[in-house]
């Protein structure tokens, strides 16, 4: 089998299937394993290059629907009957899901049960982990900062704040990303700041530029410098290394 994958997170459920040696062809911005940078890009995930899809031949196409703006890439492969599925996860569930989905897909129906097994046996011990927690801190978390946007009730952070043993201080709005401003934040007083600016190298995001805002001097997080930078790709892309990025978290809020 010859498989393409168009974003990260579809790469990403290929290396939990141990299925990367079927990849012959990635988006520009999947960065994980090391074992696919070496593969054909084609180009960014909202501007997939389907000439050279096409040209590789693929038995399968894993298109999706995580970012607004990728139903181009599907319309162009169904006009060119190239064979493809379509993930969309928007919670943890979802990705579990993807697992089967996409292995079926692949004829290993096999593969499947043990990936969506083994992701579930990881989720299910960290839950229980974080039940058995002495404390259930709010959690602030931060996508973009100016406009700022942040994950609401119907996102997978959400998910993860809670199965590490916190909440979501927006959990109360139903939407899975809304737009608000730093004095929101500000009047909601999280315990913990936790920064995954999308796109951005954790490396890049300094501390400073959340402690200097005003007024934030005045909330819990600054006080006892509860301030999380966190890598974006192990929070922000709706794949398996989201256990990875829980794991840490629950980590990070209670060891």
């Amino acid at each position: 089998m010859r498989v393409i994958s168009l974003c990260p997170s579809n790469t990403e459920i290929m290396e939990f299937l141990g299925l990367t040696d079927l990849l012959v062809g990635v988006d520009d911005f999947s960065d994980w394993p090391e074992s696919i940078k070496s593969l054909p890009r084609l180009g960014p995930d909202l501007s997939i290059n389907l000439d050279l899809v096409e040209q590789l031949k693929p038995d399968l196409v894993l298109a999706s629907l995580s970012v607004p703006g990728m139903e181009k890439n599907i319309e162009g492969l169904k006009a060119r009957k190239i064979p493809y599925i379509v993930l969309n996860p928007q919670s943890l569930a979802d990705i579990e899901n993807d697992l089967v989905t996409t292995a079926n897909a692949l004829n290993m129906p096999e593969r499947s049960k043990e990936a969506a097994n083994r992701f579930r046996s990881r989720l299910e011990n960290i839950k229980q982990k974080g039940a058995s927690a002495g404390w259930s801190p709010k959690l602030y978390w931060e996508w973009w900062p100016k406009p700022v946007f942040t994950p609401g009730s119907v996102n997978w952070l959400s998910e993860v704040s809670e199965a590490a043993g916190g909440e979501n201080v927006f959990k109360d709005v139903e939407l899975a990303s809304l737009q608000t401003d730093w004095d929101d934040v500000k009047s909601r007083n999280p315990d913990y700041i936790c920064v995954a600016w999308v796109g951005v190298r954790r490396q890049k995001v300094k501390k400073e530029l959340i402690i200097n805002r005003p007024g934030w001097e005045e909330l819990d997080a600054v006080k006892n410098d509860r301030i999380l930078i966190l890598e974006e790709e192990l929070y922000c892309r709706p794949s398996p290394r989201l256990l990875d990025g829980l794991e840490k978290l629950h980590r990070l809020l209670h060891d």
